[in-house]
């Protein structure tokens, strides 16, 4: 008898549902987008070419109103050019910012734009969600932004 509820349980457990991740939304504010610098390593100068794609740095600051870090953040945001076009096509998911802890944090993302777009580009509708609980595979403790990441952090 022990073993079969000792099975049971495992069963349970197993089919039970996790707690489920809810989604937040969080406030996205001080957007700027500009040609990423010629320096830049994402600008690629050595690839450019008439139907290439250019670089661009997306910055801005997102805020966390909760007390605990917002897990897994995606950044949107319809992007247009002159014309009021959309640039990125049948798109509004621009990247993942991560982890977004308590208060006001700075993020940057680089974008690749169809070459030949016809500046100057332009940000609305910006809006970061994230989640209370991890929904993708996490990075280890001690792992840290690779160098192209923290460049969109600190620009020049």
């Amino acid at each position: 008898m022990p073993t079969a509820l000792a099975l049971l349980l495992a069963l349970l457990l197993l089919v039970a549902p996790a707690a489920p991740a809810w989604a937040l939304d969080l406030a996205v504010t001080d957007i700027s987008l500009e040609p990423c610098l010629e320096a830049d390593p994402g600008a690629q100068p050595q690839l450019k070419r008439p139907s290439g794609a250019s670089c661009y740095a997306l910055r801005g600051t997102v805020t966390n109103p909760r007390s605990q870090p917002v897990i897994d953040t995606d950044l949107f945001a319809v992007i247009s050019d002159r014309s009021g076009e959309p640039v990125l096509q049948n798109r509004t998911r621009v990247g993942s910012i991560g982890d977004v802890p308590p208060g006001e944090s700075r993020f940057g993302l680089r974008l690749a734009v169809p070459a030949g777009t016809p500046g100057p580009l332009q940000v609305s509708h910006a809006k970061a969600r994230g989640f209370n609980a991890p929904v993708r595979v996490r990075a280890g403790v001690d792992d840290e932004l690779l160098p192209l990441e923290q460049a969109m952090l600190d620009p020049a």
